[in-house]
């Protein structure tokens, strides 16, 4: 899949996705269920990902 987005763009886009992985890292960390925190431990992985892809610094 090619995506192909203005500066803006791919900025909001960036900083969409690392509000969601900041707010899935605190999701983890709060849960308490090993099964459901196994799934959300996969999701921040994928999530990684595509940060990684669209250059998206991950939050500290």
């Amino acid at each position: 899949m090619d995506l192909h987005l203005t500066d803006d763009d791919a900025g909001l886009l960036q900083e969409v996705l690392s509000g969601a992985f900041r707010d899935l890292r605190f999701e983890i960390a709060d849960t308490d269920n090993h099964e459901f925190k196994h799934r959300l431990k996969a999701r921040e992985a994928a999530l990684k990902a595509i940060l990684d892809q669209v250059g998206g610094l991950l939050p500290a």
